[in-house]
């Protein structure tokens, strides 16, 4: 058995595979999970490549089933659960008036619904870590459009803005028992995910995969007693 062993959703590339790779420098197993099985495999064993312990499950992540086997999975092969970093995620722009039912139920479900049924499943292991060591950690992906609303990006920001108060709401239920919870809330990140708005803010003005991925392995080194219920990533230029 693993002594620490984590998931990571929406692990097969960007900010998900850098907070893997991360956990698995910092000595956790990992069961990676996303939706697409060659994407995932590849990810899967460029970390194994690395000599890090992974296990690749696949699945659609808004789906309760699929959130339960890839749980399942996790147990049976690690026993154990310290961290669960929900990052899967799918943002979609579209203007009120145009909005697709079927993309406003597929950020709901892969945003805020996933996230709240990893919870749920994860519980049980979640609790026997918070109980071992008091650190058990739980990394919500939010977002700053979560913070303020954006045009065009009025669902996505909505489901981000959930998982911002959800976690608050989790901090106030599960801190006690050695369980925290914190909400990333990153701008612009140099991923696939923002390649619609590279024109006007380029890739090297964004923040990194490495940066976000940076804030686990602090909240990692924590005290028990500590809890930060949210952090922000910021572009300079948006600070002015």
């Amino acid at each position: 058995m693993a002594q620490r062993a984590a998931i990571v959703t929406g692990g097969s590339s960007g900010i998900g595979l850098e907070i893997a790779r991360l956990l698995g420098r910092e000595g956790h197993a990992v069961t990676l999970a996303a939706r697409r099985p060659e994407k995932l495999e590849a990810a899967a064993g460029e970390l194994a490549g690395e000599g890090l312990d992974v296990q690749p499950v696949a699945g659609n992540l808004g789906l309760e089933e699929d959130v339960q086997r890839v749980v399942a999975a996790h147990r049976e092969r690690y026993g154990r659960l310290d961290v669960l970093v929900n990052n899967a995620g799918v943002g979609i722009g579209e203007a009120v008036g145009d909005l697709t039912t079927k993309k406003v139920d597929l950020q709901l479900a892969t945003n805020l619904r996933s996230t709240i049924l990893f919870y749920r499943e994860c519980r049980a292991l979640l609790g026997a870590a918070g109980a071992e060591h008091g650190g058990a950690l739980v990394v919500n992906m939010a977002s700053i459009a979560g913070r303020s609303g954006q045009p065009w990006l009025s669902v996505y920001g909505a489901t981000k803005a959930a998982i911002i108060n959800f976690s608050q709401a989790m901090n106030k239920e599960l801190a006690n028992e050695g369980i925290k919870s914190t909400a990333l809330c990153p701008a612009f990140v140099d991923t696939a995910m923002t390649d619609f708005v590279k024109d006007s803010v380029p890739a090297e003005k964004m923040i990194t995969t490495a940066d976000v991925a940076e804030s686990v392995r602090f909240l990692l080194r924590l005290s028990p007693n500590c809890v930060v219920p949210e952090i922000t990533f910021s572009r300079p230029d948006e600070l002015l």
